[in-house]
């Protein structure tokens, strides 16, 4: 019998690299997700732990300022894995979600359990959007059209994505790039576009058919690593971002979705693991996202914060250097 011919990629051509088949993406020396068994073996274990149906910030929603200047650095909580940068004169938005379910429906899929920590009207100016991947909780189509019509920033991402954003968005400036690529933002600001460990999929048949990636934002104020959604992979990539950039003012980082571990830990990395990447990616300071937004997976609501200090405490870190933000919370990043 023939082998099973594998289907042509529909985001994204070009030649094979050390992390693409000529077909698919994948992750150098890593894992892939599970089979889709072991997904249905996760889903009917009965394991999920009981979010509250609403469980609003402690924090009102913020109003932020136009912009911030110079090497000043405010960093602001939408919730998820969406956070406003201000720095040296510009607004980016990283994973930008403001819809009520990260879903490919209205009515059904994970939704949201406290409101955008910055009301969509109230947005400041957006220059520049970083979208990691496709997945529906990174990649919202409503919320890009709506940065469309009101702002009309460059979107950049890694390689397919754009294919996906065009078509649902037309005339959305995108810029899609390879990890490693460089892209001048104005300003002195310069965004890398780096490794991750992970996956990509909108549906059953495009699964790692458009990239994943996370990046880094280096700026006249010192650099900030967005690790965008990963796996910890034996923190390979966080070594990797200390080599070639040294060290960083800022890092956000998940620390959410990581239940059951059997299942998550190629995807998503647990707190303990967020605490090893600050210390591999030489952070001064982290936030914590992906998490207490959209239950995705096993874990209790509150477990990654407490899980984060304890592992903060371990390592004898001070634990306002790495802060689990909610929605509406502002962090005025200290200079280093």
């Amino acid at each position: 019998m023939a082998a099973r011919q594998k289907a042509a990629n529909r985001y994204y051509s070009g030649p094979p690299s050390d992390h693409f088949d000529g077909t698919l993406f994948f992750n150098p020396g890593g894992r892939m997700p599970g089979p889709f068994r072991d997904l249905l073996k996760w889903q009917f274990s009965g394991q999920r732990a009981k979010w509250p149906a609403a469980s609003p910030s402690p924090f009102a929603q913020a109003k932020p300022v136009a912009t911030v200047q110079g090497a000043d650095l405010t960093v602001t909580m939408v919730g998820h894995a969406t956070l406003l940068i201000q720095t040296a004169g510009l607004n980016i938005l990283t994973d930008p979600v403001w819809s009520r379910r990260t879903s490919p429906f209205s009515f059904v899929g994970p939704r949201r359990v406290n409101p955008p920590g910055i009301a969509f009207g109230d947005l400041p100016a957006i220059d520049l959007v970083l979208v990691s991947h496709n997945h529906y909780d990174h990649l919202d189509l409503a919320t890009l059209r709506q940065l469309k019509e009101t702002h009309d920033p460059l979107v950049v991402t890694p390689l397919g994505n754009d294919a996906i954003i065009a078509a649902a968005v037309p005339g959305m400036r995108l810029s899609a790039h390879d990890w490693g690529d460089r892209v001048d933002a104005g300003e002195g600001t310069a965004i890398h576009v780096e490794p991750a460990h992970h996956w990509s999929a909108r549906g059953a048949r495009d699964r790692r058919m458009a990239l994943w990636a996370g990046f880094v934002i280096e700026t006249p104020g010192g650099k900030i690593y967005f690790a965008g959604d990963t796996g910890f992979h034996d923190g390979i990539n966080y070594r990797l971002m200390a080599e070639k950039h040294g060290g960083f003012r800022f890092a956000i980082l998940p620390i959410g979705a990581y239940e059951p571990r059997w299942f998550m830990a190629p995807q998503h990395q647990n707190p303990e693991e967020a605490v090893q990447g600050m210390l591999l990616c030489n952070a001064a300071f982290a936030a914590g996202c992906h998490w207490g937004t959209f239950q995705l997976t096993d874990e209790p609501f509150d477990e990654p914060v407490r899980k984060l200090v304890e592992a903060l405490d371990a390592e004898g870190l001070p634990r306002e250097h790495f802060r689990a933000l909610r929605p509406g919370e502002v962090w005025e990043v200290p200079r280093i």
